[in-house]
């Protein structure tokens, strides 16, 4: 099977790795500079140094190598990257089945991914998201990983779990891809809360709370958007928000832990080198939550620290000064 990987960051690189050996994939990196690099190095050194990258993998600059004749597409851009490359591969391989492992909400529209892909390709095009709890690293070196495929196309997520599943590599289908998707973008909020939350030194117990309360507030918004909310359960809400406010390797979570150190925003991003979706993300959920009425007091915070400059040991006082209720 011939694949096209769109994204040469950690994650387009850990997954054009994790099926190199057993098909034809090509990844295509929208910087020509970048595809030299990893040819010339023989790894992607500014994501994942260390990992070799095998001769069989076809590293590109040119969208249409990665394309034409490509049995899958696989996008992995950062989500303001995704529609721009839906429309390029509309245009080059219309009606080729599409997958997508970008996660956040549109900056303009507030759209989840596949609010977007719809929008491009209409209603039934063959595709669906992957997320779930999966650090690139960890799947780059084959460590075991399992991430869900939601579509709300009949079959697809079925068909495609097989073909992709590998042995460290599980998937699981879901056909509740607004879930999936809510999941997959609102952890990254949370990631940040956690990471100020262990900054400030505030302990395992208020990480389990934030956690927990955090897995709450996904799971209203996404069921006002349209989810399920046994989703939440699963790995695209429970494991992934688990995974990003626990882990290490979590960039959104770093975030926080530099902004308790204190550092500005601007130097943050500029250190991370990496996109932290979870920054974005924040902006977008506090208009949803305002939208459709919903409270939201950690993504509220975080929210407030980001943009309005609230002090974090400031925001968290906030947060526990709220009157008692009911769980």
């Amino acid at each position: 099977m011939k694949i096209g990987v769109f994204g040469a960051g950690a994650w387009g690189t850990a997954l054009a790795l994790a099926y190199c050996d057993d098909h034809d994939v090509t990844l295509w990196s929208w910087r020509d500079s970048e595809a030299r690099e990893l040819l010339t190095d023989g790894e992607n050194r500014r994501y994942l140094p260390g990992v070799p990258l095998p001769a069989s993998l076809r590293v590109t600059s040119t969208f249409e190598e990665a394309a034409i004749g490509a049995d899958l597409h696989l996008i992995v851009t950062p989500l303001a990257g995704l529609r721009d490359a839906v429309r390029g591969l509309k245009q080059l391989a219309p009606g080729t089945p599409t997958l997508w492992a970008c996660k956040g909400f549109e900056a303009e529209t507030a759209h989840l991914p596949h609010e977007i892909v719809r929008e491009e390709l209409g209603d039934d095009a063959p595709c669906g998201a992957l997320t779930g709890p999966s650090f690139a690293a960890e799947v780059a070196r084959h460590m075991p990983t399992a991430i869900t495929l939601a579509s709300s196309r009949e079959g697809f997520a079925e068909h495609w779990i097989h073909e992709l599943h590998r042995p460290t590599l599980r998937l699981y289908a879901n056909s509740d891809v607004v879930g999936a998707e809510v999941g997959g973008a609102v952890k990254n909020v949370m990631a940040v809360a956690a990471g100020i939350s262990d900054g400030m030194g505030f302990g395992l117990n208020a990480r389990a709370a934030l956690i927990t309360r955090g897995l709450a507030e996904m799971s209203r918004l996404g069921v006002a958007l349209g989810a399920q909310p046994e989703t939440f359960m699963g790995l695209a809400g429970m494991g992934d928000l688990i995974l990003t406010c626990t882990g290490d390797l979590s960039r959104n979570r770093r975030v926080g832990l530099a902004l308790a150190e204190g550092k500005s925003l601007e130097q943050i991003l500029e250190d991370l080198g990496h996109v932290a979706e979870g920054v974005n993300t924040a902006r977008v959920v506090g208009r949803l939550a305002a939208r459709h009425a919903i409270e939201m007091p950690i993504c509220e915070a975080v929210h407030a620290i980001l943009f309005e400059g609230l002090d974090a040991r400031g925001a968290v006082s906030e947060l526990l000064a709220r009157d008692p209720r009911s769980e």
